[in-house]
């Protein structure tokens, strides 16, 4: 099992995403945990809640990616 885990913050809306085998399947804005509009803080909640939805612990991805803008 191959799977991806996409982070993005520090900017605006921060957010994650595992990809597992080539499909999404979990994603999330941070302001949905937070419930403050355009979070840019590292995203911990949507990276344990996309976890959590794809049953997987944090020892188990084989990859992650983080984008941060540079503007």
């Amino acid at each position: 099992m191959t799977s991806i885990l996409g982070i993005s913050a520090f900017y605006h809306d921060s957010a994650a995403a595992l990809i597992v085998d080539g499909r999404i399947v979990s994603a999330a804005q941070e302001e949905r945990f937070t419930r403050r509009k355009h979070d840019p803080d590292f995203p911990a909640q949507a990276i344990a809640y996309c976890l959590r939805e794809a049953r997987l612990n944090r020892r188990i991805w084989t990859t992650w990616h983080f984008m941060k803008s540079h503007c």
